[in-house]
């Protein structure tokens, strides 16, 4: 059994490699679906009822009316998110993440771009984790059933609230980082 405990007791190295990758992962793939429109479509109820975000978007209190299924296609809808800036705005967080991915992977060349790119994962649950007080579609809508509102997470809101792993991890990639740079200082 010691055996079996000494060898997970090494897995921190590979442990952090892979918070590392996997961050770098979710932030490519979320980063390239930004650029299609049922992704982009499907984050309008976060940025149109965030303070802080809301302003990108044209017409940010019209959303609900204009909102469509994964997968469904109305060019009506389409056009009116084209409009509000939706796909713009959409096109821009993708490269964001997209550079955010890049500097995550970057630390085994520099580790002040893999700090800078933990710092920024860090930062961006803080926003996405605030689309749980700010988005209503983040809760069960009350439409008959005995449970809704809080704690009742609805998908969007547990997709959100899976951004606090992202967040765990980030402070592990963080700390791996100033960690190398204080022992090249050394």
């Amino acid at each position: 059994m010691d055996k079996y405990l000494r060898l997970l007791s090494r897995g921190d190295r590979l442990g952090l490699t892979l918070i590392r990758l996997s961050i770098a992962i979710v932030f490519i793939w979320i980063g390239l679906l930004k650029f299609v429109p049922y992704e982009a479509d499907s984050i309008t109820p976060f940025v149109a009822n965030s303070p802080f975000m809301s302003f990108f978007y044209e017409h940010p209190g019209e959303y609900r009316q204009h909102l469509t299924h994964e997968g469904e296609l109305k060019p009506e809808e389409r056009a009116w998110q084209t409009a509000n800036n939706t796909y713009a705005f959409s096109d821009g967080l993708g490269v964001v993440e997209l550079i955010i991915a890049a500097l995550v992977l970057a630390n085994p060349f520099s580790r002040w771009l893999g700090l800078a790119g933990g710092v920024l994962a860090f930062l961006t649950p803080f926003v996405t984790l605030s689309f749980l007080i700010t988005t209503p579609e983040a809760w069960v809508m009350p439409l008959g059933d005995a449970h809704y509102g809080f704690p009742y997470l609805s998908g969007a809101g547990r997709l959100v609230l899976k951004d606090t792993l992202m967040l765990a991890g980030a402070v592990m990639i963080m700390a791996d980082s100033a960690r190398s740079l204080l022992l090249q200082r050394q």
